[in-house]
């Protein structure tokens, strides 16, 4: 039976206690001495204890270390301890100079942003895309600021703000005070998108273009391709409005990513996120998205307005890149049977033809086959390797194969209108770069990338020690943060440095999702990897925002994320990104270097957050370290306060 501590709230301060039991007290053996050891033994005892008493008469530099240690402390009331709760120090053993040197600089403060930056998106920002080009969009892409225009200032939470909704719960409801904003359910009334009632947000799970709603939509696909048996595991919805068709994905096991801009469909991401969808804020327009080639089972547009015809069907080339092969594309909304809709979409049947012939044309360039188009819905699906393609490409107008490249490279590269090549195979029926097992079998099974020997540096053996060293990771977490084995507790996660997803596949049974990112400054480029397990995520350059809103996520993971970025930017505009995007009450688990952690505590002291650091989990001897935080739970204030404390 558990104890009553496993369900004690989660503070980062608690240590988790160490019984000490007197049960094989009896069988300790004492073995006769002669009588001329145990006076020996006394005499050097006593001798070793004032021979000690003489050498620390005066003031030595350890015992200035441990005084200038004990004034950092995480900042937090006296009441929060007890006997078994102390604040661990261990400084005493490493770096003592560094401590001193914190001790004596005047500490940093970061206060709270102005409330009318409660949204703010560093890297969308709305001012500055406007400097840049309108056509395709390029002024809705990734635009951020230079470092001298960095905030050192901490995003408040609107006034009122409430935790969410627990998972499933939150698919259907969010607190209007997180997202205060309406507009969504006047433009979509009738398409039931989202309903304003009373202090909250309900989504009925309805769609411009199924109206019956998303499960009901998703069914309608399922008699098309088979969503049941493992073979389809991840997804992309382009232009995903507030992300219902991902939201009732989920319940099939299928993970998707949902994107869209920030645009005049205000807030439809971080409507998205509320409600516990995986979602990013991005655009299709002159950069790649930010994934890697092949790793997505089945990518989806609903009419998202993306011109696929167009630009010489560069948009859906991009889409091909990061299909698997035998992937699939499912298109709905205009122009498909526009025969039928053309009235009811304003729009003329000459257009609507030519928009659809266009679209036909690019799909077939990519050499994809049309599988079927019933009703609302057209299918087509990328071929399982290119061997036919690159035989028929002058016969059948097929596009040119893009010259030798890293078709993984996808932070701030370039669109192409060429065809990324898959792998080369032997024969028509094999897959390019390797079939996948079916899901779940493909989380621990042997990613191709590795087995083929493509990833540099990483064996099979490697994937497996990285598998079983992340379980045992994840359960020494769960053993200083006990609601992190508490279903509900947590929803949207983020591993700020991924590697091979072992800390997402080792929470793989609990009702949440990880964003697995993988920074572009590693040596090895794992995010492959990442997909052919059955996991999302996306590359990023730590010393820049994330594309998300703020408060996504209920915990962030950081994996020696400081050392990596140590020489490239500044510790406190990591973490500042950290507290942006951290929902209040929000977790942390940083895993580093003893000196760096030493750091990091320095700055979060001033950041309201909660903390403790830990010992790594092999024990107190290792160099690397564990810091578990908690943001505290603060607000912008209300109108009137601010107004009076201004």
């Amino acid at each position: 039976m558990a104890s009553s501590d496993d369900h004690r709230p989660y503070n980062p301060t608690s240590k988790p206690s160490k019984p000490f039991s007197l049960g094989n007290f009896s069988t300790w053996k004492i073995k006769p001495t002669n009588s001329y050891t145990l006076p020996l033994i006394l005499f050097l005892c006593i001798f070793s204890y004032f021979f000690g008493l003489w050498q620390h008469g005066s003031t030595s530099p350890a015992a200035s270390t441990t005084a200038a240690h004990n004034q950092l402390p995480c900042n937090f009331p006296d009441t929060t301890l007890t006997k078994t709760q102390q604040t661990l120090d261990f400084t005493t053993h490493h770096n003592p100079n560094y401590a001193i040197n914190i001790s004596n600089n005047t500490p940093k403060t970061y206060p709270p942003c102005d409330v009318k930056y409660s949204e703010y998106t560093p890297c969308e920002d709305a001012k500055r895309s406007l400097k840049f080009e309108r056509e395709r969009l390029i002024y809705r892409e990734r635009h951020c600021p230079s470092k001298d225009e960095l905030f050192k200032c901490r995003v408040p939470a609107p006034h009122g703000y409430r935790n969410t909704f627990t998972w499933p719960k939150s698919r259907d409801l969010a607190w209007y005070a997180n997202v205060p904003h309406k507009e969504l359910t006047i433009e979509k009334a009738v398409q039931n998108w989202i309903i304003y009632q009373g202090d909250r947000f309900k989504f009925p799970g309805g769609g411009t273009m199924f109206p019956n709603g998303a499960d009901a939509y998703i069914d309608d696909i399922g008699k098309l391709i088979n969503l049941k048996d493992g073979s389809i595991r991840t997804a992309i919805d382009t232009g995903c409005g507030v992300a219902s068709w991902g939201a009732y994905l989920l319940s099939r096991d299928i993970l998707p990513i949902s994107f869209a801009p920030r645009d005049t469909h205000e807030a439809q991401v971080q409507f998205a996120l509320e409600r516990g969808v995986p979602a990013l804020i991005g655009v299709i327009a002159s950069k790649r998205l930010p994934y890697p080639s092949r790793a997505f089972d089945m990518a989806h547009c609903s009419r998202c307005l993306i011109p696929w015809g167009q630009n010489d069907g560069v948009y859906l080339t991009e889409v091909d890149r990061v299909l698997r092969p035998g992937g699939y594309w499912i298109l709905s909304g205009p122009p498909i049977r526009w025969k039928k809709y053309w009235k009811g979409w304003e729009r003329t049947q000459e257009d609507l033809n030519e928009e659809q012939t266009g679209i036909e044309a690019v799909a077939a360039s990519l050499c994809w086959n049309k599988l079927v188009e019933k009703d609302d819905i057209a299918i087509w699906q990328k071929p399982t390797n290119h061997l036919n393609c690159k035989m028929n490409r002058k016969l059948a107008k097929n596009r040119n194969f893009c010259p030798a490249q890293d078709p993984d490279q996808a932070w701030y590269t370039n669109l192409e209108t060429c065809l990324t090549p898959l792998p080369e195979v032997s024969s028509e029926d094999e897959v390019a770069g390797g079939k996948l097992a079916k899901w779940p079998q493909r989380l621990t099974t042997v990613p191709p990338r590795i087995s083929r020997g493509t990833v540099k540096g990483v064996t099979a053996a490697d994937f497996q020690q990285d598998s079983e060293l992340w379980r045992k990771r994840v359960t020494h977490y769960k053993t200083v943060n006990n609601q992190l084995a508490q279903p509900g507790r947590y929803r949207n996660l983020l591993d700020m440095n991924a590697n091979l997803g072992g800390f997402a596949a080792a929470l793989v049974d609990l009702p949440v999702w990880i964003m697995n990112m993988v920074p572009v400054d590693v040596k090895v480029n794992t995010l492959g990897v990442i997909y052919e397990r059955g996991l999302i995520g996306s590359y990023q350059n730590w010393c820049e925002a994330m594309s998300t809103y703020p408060r996504t996520y209920d915990l962030i993971h950081a994996d020696t994320v400081f050392s990596l970025y140590k020489d490239r930017c500044e510790i406190e505009d990591i973490l500042l990104e950290m507290d942006r995007i951290l929902r209040p009450e929000g977790s942390v688990i940083i895993r580093d270097d003893v000196d760096m952690l030493v750091k990091i505590k320095s700055i979060i002291d001033h950041m309201d957050w909660d903390c403790q650091i830990a010992d790594h989990e092999d024990g107190p001897h290792e160099r690397e370290k564990l810091l578990f935080a908690v943001k505290k739970y603060w607000t912008a204030p209300a109108p009137a306060e601010e107004g009076s404390n201004s």
